[in-house]
This record gives structure tokens, sequence and C-alpha cells, in this order.
């Protein structure tokens, strides 16, 4: 057993390592969305099972939970081609089994220390685009996987540290975007060599056993931690669903069930009552659900260290066929909404046992949109350019306060690329970037706004993909709070403004130089009675403009509240009505 200061020392030092990799990929990537917007992770892997041992902090958690998958993915395709040697790097994009989307690359590096497989490190990021029916690959009206991006299984890119050409090359000929790919690869690469000389350092100062020790307890404390915490839960059933607005293919809503289960120090998440798989993009592995609800739990349990026995007190029942545990050729392309559906009833279960823990619904999309055609200056003419780029919202009102306004997706740390690069790298414009009023649901503590973005093209023609959600059914408020507001997008065409058929999807937009389109994204819930929020609270979100002038429901409610409560009436009084207004 490590003194608790070692133990210290060393937690600080592993997770240094990861956070290095993580820093050293942002550096180098050629993509915005690895780059500025750090869609990305890295981490050290248990060298028997593959399970997570260390994270950055800086990486997407939901990467995190999957990769413990990808590492036992690897592990296996290299067990039946002969086994791992020391400089080999696998490579693959199989969502199926690591989890997520095609676009995210995972590569994996063995450690050995004195000839043994110590651990393994690995590196998850986001690749522009690699092929598929749509640039950037979020293709809304795919029915199967290839329809999505090209399929890599797990094979070497480096063989004892040597590049594999044949590999480089079939990559290159499957994207749109063969220099991005390329920079992207050197960066997870260059990540990787890092992290190893790092380990090695570490390995050399403490001793193998030392560091083994320190993971082994790390492990141990999260357990503990996270069964102290689920103890400290009410047992009881709490049982929560929600849906999604369709599946891009069929108009119709899909379900999301969770009955949460605690008895004792054991929590179970029960997804058996959620829609069967679909024909369309909004399917997810069964990986990559395990992983939501890795990133929904850290959210609720911050304090307990984040590796794998986070998951140790967590039984899953997730049967084949679902919704959320599809298999191969059921399309995933889409994941980033259906993970966020799980967090929300994940939190909205979470609110009935502990309201204290939980927060509001977020905003609920990720709201992918990409923007590609071909350069027609006399510099770059003909050369393909795709922007490609995900979008904020309203984060859900809490106990301690109002949430986040114009936010990122509760799955992951990364931010919303800035304005300015996005401006630089493509031949658009913003001409509106601007919190949305009105965006948020009332609470005694409300949700965060959500954001308007206008973007105008300043080439002759292109094609706009947008994959999105929350187009038919606002972000839920908890312990009394009240909903935000749908998801809106809009695109012009010949001086009039449209909205998809099935109001968050759409492939295929034709834009000519000057036209737009248009995101409205959510606020997000409400926590708590409006008719307790402070006055002075309201009195500064109608002086920031968050809510207009207007006379809302949420006064109205406040005030009908008020007049019942002290047995006057039961019919809005105007005059009350004016009073709380002022």
């Amino acid at each position: 057993m490590l003194d608790p200061v070692t133990l210290a020392v060393l937690k600080g030092r592993l997770e240094q390592i990861a956070d290095e990799m993580d820093a050293t990929l942002y550096r180098s990537a050629f993509n915005p969305i690895i780059a500025e917007a750090h869609d990305a992770c890295h981490g050290i892997y248990d060298a028997a099972t593959g399970a997570t041992l260390v994270q950055g902090k800086s990486g997407l958690p939901v990467f995190v939970g999957a990769m413990a998958f990808a590492v036992q993915a690897a592990a296996r395709a290299a067990a039946e081609r002969g086994g791992m040697v020391d400089g080999d790097v696998w490579l693959f994009n199989d969502p199926y089994e690591g989890g997520t989307h095609a676009n995210d690359f995972k590569l994996v590096r063995p450690v050995f220390r004195n000839g043994k497989l110590y651990c393994f490190l690995a590196s998850a990021a986001h690749w522009h685009d690699v092929g598929g029916a749509v640039p950037g690959n979020y293709n809304p009206a795919a029915t199967e996987c290839w329809q999505e991006a090209v399929q890599i299984p797990p094979v070497r890119i480096l063989r004892r540290g040597e590049l594999d050409a044949d590999v480089l090359a079939i990559l290159k000929a499957n994207t749109r975007l063969p220099d991005s790919l390329w920079g992207d690869l050197n960066g997870q690469l260059a990540a990787l060599e890092l992290g190893a000389r790092r380990l090695a350092n570490l390995l050399d100062e403490y001793g193998d056993g030392t560091v083994q020790d320190a993971l082994v307890q790390l492990r141990e404390r999260a357990v503990k931690l996270m069964r102290a915490h689920v103890a400290a839960l009410p047992d009881g059933e709490y049982t929560y669903h929600d849906t999604l607005d369709n599946d891009g293919v069929r108009d119709e809503p899909l379900t999301i069930a969770l009955r949460m289960r605690v008895a004792g120090d054991t929590l179970t998440l029960d997804f058996t009552g959620t829609s069967p798989a679909c024909m369309g993009p909004v399917n997810i592995s069964r990986a990559t659900a395990i992983a939501a609800c890795y990133v929904a739990l850290k959210h609720l349990f911050p304090d307990v260290p984040a590796n794998a026995g986070v998951l140790d007190a967590v039984k899953f029942e997730l049967p084949e066929g679902l919704l959320i545990s599809a298999q191969r050729p059921r399309p995933v392309g889409g994941y980033t909404e259906t993970i966020l559906r799980m967090i929300d009833v994940i939190f909205c279960a979470m609110a009935q046992a502990a309201p204290e823990r939980a927060m509001a619904q977020a905003y609920g999309t990720i709201n992918a949109l990409s923007i590609a055609g071909y350069r027609t200056d006399a510099e770059r003419k003909g050369q393909r350019w795709v922007m490609f780029s995900f979008f904020g919202g309203g984060h859900g009102g809490h106990c301690d306060g109002d949430g986040l306004s114009h936010g990122n997706a509760p799955i992951s740390t990364a931010t919303i690329p800035p304005v300015e690069i996005l401006e630089a790298a493509y031949p658009v414009r913003f001409t509106q970037w601007a919190l949305r009023p009105d965006s948020a649901g009332d609470g005694e503590h409300r949700g965060g706004l959500g954001a308007i973005y206008e973007i105008e093209l300043l080439e002759d023609s292109a094609e706009a993909f947008v994959f999105g959600e929350r187009g038919r059914s606002a972000p839920q408020g908890i312990a009394g709070g009240e909903a935000s507001v749908p998801n809106v997008f809009q695109y012009q065409n010949e001086g009039e403004w449209h909205t998809p058929p099935m109001a968050s999807k759409m492939l295929g937009i034709k834009l000519a130089r000057g036209e737009r389109v248009r995101l409205e994204t959510p606020g997000g819930g409400g926590y708590g009675d409006p008719a307790r929020r402070d006055a002075g609270a309201r009195a500064h979100d109608r002086a920031m403009g968050y809510v207009t002038n207007a006379v809302t429901k949420a006064v109205t409610k406040a005030v009908t509240k008020a007049v019942t409560a002290a047995g006057e009436s039961t019919v809005v009084d105007a005059k009350a009505t004016k009073e709380q207004q002022a």
C-alpha cells in the first residue's frame, strides 16, 4: 500500500502525461475541430483488460469511456495477426468495436517494459472528412454504415516504428481533404510518442511495480467512492423517458427510456424500454452507450477519480437490437444526438432521487453543420473546401444557480470553434453570432441561453448539410423548472427562408453566393419553481436582454401561484401581474 503523498504525486504525474499528449495533438493538428475545438482525447489503459487507468483533463470524456473497447479491439486484432511488438501503432475507426462514429480515429500503442506488455497508450480524434456520401460525414439520410464513411478495421499504421505506406495510401484515397488527414495523423502519432517517453521516464524514476500499485489503488478508490455515493441515494426505482425528433429517414419520434434502480451501493441502469434500432443514423453501439453513461455519472459525481472504477458499481441492462445497442450495418454517424438524450434521461431520473445532484436538461444537440464546395478564386481555383463545425446552446439550471449560456454539449470538454478561425479557413461570413433571447427554461434558477448563428456564403455555390435534434421537443426542466424552446434551423433560397421537412436534419441544401443558413439553438431547462426566482435576478435578465419586456408565461404563472397561495383567487390578478413585472 502506497503512502498518500506518493499516491498523490503519481496520480498527478500520470495525469500530466495524458494532458501533454492532448496538448501535443492540439498544437499540431491541421483540422480546426481538433486544433481549436479539442475534439480528441488521450489516456493510459490496462494491459490485460483495456480498462481506463488515466485520462487527460482536457480530452473528451465520451472518448475515454469508449476507448477501453477500442483498446480491446486492437488487442484482439493483434492476437489474430501475430501479436504486438514494441513500436507498433494500431489504427482504426470501426464504431461498433471502439464506439462513437467513423470520423473518430483511434490509435493504440502498446508500451513494453523488459520485453513484457506493461500498458497501452491510446489516442482518439475527430478527422475532418473520411469519405462517405456527405462532406464531413454527418449524413442524415444514411441507412447503412458504408454511406457514412470509409470503414477501417484495426490495422498497423506503424510497424516496429516504421510508417506503413500502403495503409496511408488507402486513408488518403478515402478523404476529400488528404492534407488535413495527414496532419491529424501525424499529430496523433507524435502525441503517442511523447506519451511513451514521458511514461518511460516515470517508470525509470519510481519503478514499474510502484507505478502499477498506484494505478490499482486509484481504481479501488474510484470504486469505493462511487459505491458510497450510490449508497447515499434513497433505494428505489426512478423512471424517465425522452424522445429524438426522428432518425433522418422516417419522420417518427424515437424513445430512450430508463429505469434507474438503487439498491444499497449498487446502481442499475435499465434501458430495455428504448426503441429498437432504426433505419437512420441515430443508432449507437453498446460501447458508445456505456461511454455515455460514464459521462453522465461523472457529471453527477464529479469527485470520483476518472477511471474504470466509475462503472464497477453500475449494472447495465442493455439488450441487443435497441437504438442504443445497434450492430453493423446500422448507421451510427449521428451518435452525438443520441448520447445527449441518454445523458438527459439519466439526469432527470437522478433528479427524482437527489435533485441537488442533478441539473436540468441542456440544449441537447450539437447541430452538426457542414458547408462544402469548390474554390473559384484564381489562386485556389477548383480546390475542395469543407467547413464542418458544431454549435453551442444553453445548459440546464441547477441547485446552485442558473445554467451556462452558450456552452458546449455536456458530452465533452471541447470548445466551439471561434468565429475568427472559421471565417479565416472557409469562404463564409458570420452575419450573426449572439445569445438567443427568451430561449431559457424558467425556474428558481433558469437555464442558460441558447445562441443564434447566421452564416453567409462568400463563394459562387455550395451545398449545406445539417444534422441536429430538439427541433420537435424542447429541453425539460427539473424540480418544478420549465422547459426551454426547440431548436430552429433555416436556410435561404432565392430570397425565401425555408425549414427542413424533418425539422432538424437535411442534406443537399443548395446555396448561392450571398445566401445564408441560420441556427437558433435551445437554451437549457429551468431548475425549481419559477415563483421562487429572485426579483433582482429577473430584473437583471430583463436589463441584459435575456428576457424580453413582453408579459411572459413565467411572470403570469408566478403571480398566479402567489395569489392562489394567499387564498384570494385562482384567477390571474392583472394588478399583481403588473406589479410583478415592475
